[in-house]
């Protein structure tokens, strides 16, 4: 990990693309302009961690999925009413 010292209206560079510069500095946090280009997915860490365990809800483990199974086989099961 790299930490590097910035004052407002200072920047720095990711990269030959990106430009990180520092707007704001105040005890409550620090504002920052990143320019970079459109391709390039810009996302604040704790949105990105409810987005994977979002997608980590959606996908069903494999003991849910055989129990379901079992299941399913008894309900299903021909000569059972």
């Amino acid at each position: 990990m790299l930490i590097i010292r910035r004052k407002k209206s200072e920047s720095f560079l990711i990269g030959n693309d990106i430009r990180i510069t520092i707007l704001e500095c105040a005890a409550d946090g620090v504002r920052v302009a990143i320019d970079a280009p459109k391709h390039v997915s810009i996302l604040r860490e704790e949105l990105s961690e409810a987005e994977q365990i979002n997608k980590g809800a959606l996908a069903p483990s494999t003991d849910s999925l055989l129990s379901l199974q079992n299941t399913l086989s008894h309900i299903l099961s021909p000569g059972r009413q």
